[in-house]
């Protein structure tokens, strides 16, 4: 173990050794192992878009072993994806790479903002997770019955020892369009994920705008046009930069704005991206070259 992975799990008190190990494979492993940066590939779109719409565009997708052999061969930190997408590798892939099972998903009929739970601690288990996923959407008309969900999920991969990671993105309830990827937003959706007691915390990239009334005093008088300053306050949001914060790719963009993204979540602070249809979707020659520059911005060769 490194001295920088070591001071960052060091700050994870009252966290028993197996989850710190648990941690400790996700952020050792890969390219950037010991680095305390991550790139974990995550692959759940087939719930949540359609299989169609996620991997259409580049037809070896629709196969979970391309995936799975994708992390690998990119050198990814971990690779997360519901339970039937891991189960269709585990043996072939097992011990490869660290895996987080996510354990709930939506669809893109669903007219409420939920998501319904898909797989168990007890499927993390046994197909050898380091952690498990959840997402939470704060704002939503189902967000407290998800946070109760999530602490029950979360205490019992405690007692397993595996990791927590949760997934905040806010969505519903009093937030428009553009206030769920408000800078304040996005920063109140991290706490929250750290409040519940995540290890990892996966966000948004924010915005410069500010979406609450009440919220605007406070971050009246300072310039939020810089990505890298609004990364660097939602780190801050997490316990101080106490907890490892990943953020998502988000929507397929160019590629200069991907590494752009990179670059700022680097000097704000982060730990790293979470970025699945950016590489997926493209062909595997062009993902892993894109990947393999990625990891050399978080090692800040790049």
């Amino acid at each position: 173990m490194t001295p920088i992975v070591k001071s960052i799990l060091d700050k994870y008190e009252a966290t028993s050794p197996a989850i710190k190990a648990n941690l400790a494979r996700i952020l050792m492993h890969g390219k950037l192992g010991g680095t305390g940066k991550l790139i974990i590939l995550p692959v759940d779109q087939g719930f949540e878009h359609g299989p169609a719409r996620s991997f259409a565009v580049n037809p070896p997708a629709y196969d979970p072993h391309y995936h799975y052999q994708l992390a690998i061969d990119a050198g990814l930190s971990a690779y997360a994806a519901p339970l039937g997408w891991l189960e269709a590798g585990a043996d072939t892939f097992a011990g490869r790479i660290p895996t987080i099972l996510k354990l709930n998903s939506s669809n893109s009929w669903a007219t409420r903002n939920a998501q319904a739970q898909t797989g168990s601690v007890e499927d993390a288990l046994r197909l050898g997770c380091a952690a498990i996923g959840f997402t939470i959407y704060p704002g939503s008309e189902d967000i407290f019955e998800s946070m109760e969900q999530i602490r029950g999920l979360r205490e019992e991969a405690a007692a397993a020892g595996l990791a927590t990671v949760i997934w905040s993105y806010p969505r519903g309830g009093k937030l428009s369009k553009d206030g769920e990827l408000a800078l304040d937003v996005g920063a109140y959706a991290a706490h929250m994920a750290a409040l519940l007691g995540a290890h990892i915390i996966k966000v948004k990239l924010p915005t410069a705008h500010i979406e609450q009334p009440e919220a605007q005093k406070a971050y009246e008088g300072t310039d939020w046009s810089n990505q890298a300053d609004r990364v660097r306050h939602v780190v801050q949001s997490s316990f101080a930069g106490r907890r490892i914060v990943v953020f998502s790719g988000g929507a397929a963009k160019g590629i200069d704005a991907v590494y752009q993204d990179a670059r700022d979540v680097l000097a704000g602070g982060g730990n790293g991206s979470i970025i699945g249809r950016n590489t997926f979707q493209r062909e595997r020659g062009e993902a892993l070259a894109m990947l393999e520059k990625l990891i050399a911005i978080y090692r800040g060769e790049g």
